[in-house]
């Protein structure tokens, strides 16, 4: 495995997330329409909006993760068994910190 290109990929992942969050809390700040009926619907795209940025803002918490993993040598290490995680899974998702058996 080649760690210095899974650390590039973490940190390229890491900063197109940090502009779609920024981008979503900035939308997210804007006022809405004072229409009853375009507020329904605004509401409806801000609850949207709200969980696609909790699910960001986890993948980056996942990603800073792998990064400290990373610097510390333990990146392909499972964190609940200690046996190797699979290249494979580690492409696949790299800021799992998990083998596909702990996983499950």
């Amino acid at each position: 495995m080649d760690l210095e290109k899974a650390k590039r990929a973490l940190e390229d992942r890491l900063e197109k997330l940090g502009v779609r969050v920024s981008k979503i809390e900035s939308d997210l700040r804007n006022p809405g329409s004072r229409d009853w009926t375009d507020r329904a619907s605004e509401k409806e795209n801000e609850e949207v909006l709200e969980r696609l940025n909790m699910s960001e803002r986890i993948e980056i918490d996942q990603i800073r993760a792998a990064l400290v993993r990373i610097r510390e040598g333990n990146y392909a290490d499972c964190s609940k068994c200690g046996d190797p995680i699979a290249p494979g899974r580690l492409e696949a998702l790299p800021y799992t910190n998990l083998c596909i058996d702990c996983a499950e």
